[in-house]
Parts: C-alpha cells; sequence; structure tokens
C-alpha cells in the first residue's frame, strides 16, 4: 500500500464523506447512488446545505400536497453546460442554462421511510425534462433498488398513469405561493430511461469539469500536505 492509499483509508476511518462530493454516482452499470433530502410525509423541504453536507430547512412546504416520492440527488453530478445543452437540442431552445445544482432524482417505493438524510440506491427508468425561467432543472425518476411493488418496472411507460401524474403536479406547484400568478416553471418532455441515462452522464461530465475528477482527489491533498510540510 503506498502512501496515497494509507492517507485515503486514514481519511475514509477519519471523516465522513460529503452527500455530494464523497460519494460515487455510479453504483454499478444499472443503478445509482441517491441521496434522499426528503420522503413523502415531509411538510418541510429539507435541502442539502452545499458547504457544510448537512440538511437544512429551505422552507415549509406551502401547499398542502407532498412530495409523493423519495426526493434527493445523485452524488457526484452536476446541472451545467452540457445539461444545459441537452435540453436546448432536444427543445429547440435558446439561452437555457444549468441551475448548478446536482442531479435531482425521485424515487419509487411502496415502503415508508421516517426522514430523509440517508443513501439509498436506485435503477433510472426515465425524467422529467423540467424548464425553471430559462434554467433546465431535469428530475430522474428511478425505482428504489429491489422494491416489491415497482421492481419489475423497467421503463417510465411502465410506471402507473396515476403515479407520474402525482409527480407532475407536484413539481409544477410546489413552488407556487397562494393567491400568487403561476410561476414560468414547466414539464417540457417526459422521457425514457435511455434519455435519463444520456442526461446523468452528461451531468457527471458537467460534475469533473467543474470540481474536477474525484479519484485524484486524495493524491492531490497528499501533494499539497507535502509541499506543506516541505
Amino acid at each position: 500500500m503506498d502512501q496515497t492509499d494509507r492517507l485515503r483509508e486514514l481519511l475514509e476511518i477519519l471523516f465522513q464523506d460529503h452527500p455530494w462530493h464523497g460519494i460515487p454516482s455510479s453504483a454499478d452499470d444499472d443503478t445509482f447512488n441517491a441521496y434522499v433530502e426528503i420522503v413523502p410525509s415531509d411538510t418541510v423541504k429539507y435541502e442539502l446545505d452545499k458547504p457544510t453536507g448537512h440538511l437544512r430547512v429551505d422552507r415549509p412546504q406551502r401547499l398542502s400536497s407532498l412530495c409523493p416520492t423519495l426526493y434527493g440527488f445523485v452524488p457526484q453530478t452536476y446541472c451545467g453546460k452540457r445539461v444545459a445543452e441537452r435540453c436546448a437540442e432536444r427543445l429547440g431552445l435558446q439561452g437555457i442554462e444549468g441551475d448548478g445544482d446536482p442531479m435531482d432524482i425521485c424515487i419509487l417505493t411502496d415502503r415508508s421511510a421516517g426522514h430523509g438524510g440517508f443513501l439509498c440506491r436506485a435503477r433510472p427508468i426515465g425524467g422529467l425534462r423540467m424548464i425553471d425561467g430559462t434554467q433546465a432543472d431535469d428530475k430522474i425518476l428511478a425505482i428504489l433498488e429491489g422494491d416489491v411493488t415497482y421492481g419489475a418496472i423497467g421503463e417510465l411507460s411502465q410506471c402507473p398513469h396515476g403515479v407520474l401524474e402525482r409527480i407532475e403536479h407536484y413539481f409544477l406547484s410546489y413552488k407556487r405561493r397562494p393567491g400568487a400568478a403561476a410561476e414560468a416553471t414547466r414539464i417540457a418532455e417526459v422521457y425514457d430511461r435511455a434519455e435519463a441515462l444520456e442526461v446523468i452522464a452528461r451531468s457527471q461530465a458537467d460534475y469533473r469539469e467543474r470540481f474536477g475528477p474525484p479519484e485524484a482527489r486524495v493524491a492531490k491533498l497528499r501533494e499539497l500536505l507535502s509541499a506543506s510540510a516541505g
């Protein structure tokens, strides 16, 4: 074991991984890691505090509708120029940009969860190409690994129509305030598994461009420590 491997092992013992930056996005060829921020029973919208890696209260849910699925993001992804370019290409639009957040994911399961703030493995089946103002704000739809009720679903077309309707309604209304005019948020496309994988791949590439390759970080830290000691 070389010094870089020893440093990596020590860091794993001493510190908890940052949910966004410290956990690989891909679990294997079929599934992805996901960090769950909110669960269907939450009347408060929690969101990752990016600098600290802790969950913070974003706001109370404004309306009576609650998120119908587990909801969070895929680690080590970033909605940047490649995600935005895909949105613009598919819809024939101009002036679209990424929202600068990790890739959102909705995870279908028949099991209840008492709270967010946990990791799981999820298998994408499709997605919603949302546009919030001029920003691409995709929502990947996925199945919780091993789920009894939804586990056999391989494509979004196999998802019960009523379930998809509830997801769409939530994201079209969850930011709206009572009495306020409708906001410029829309679902411009509902896409299949192949497109979902393409969007995730682009967000992974956007992440590497924005934050650098994750696998090189320990070696870089060792270099900095060596330079500081010298």
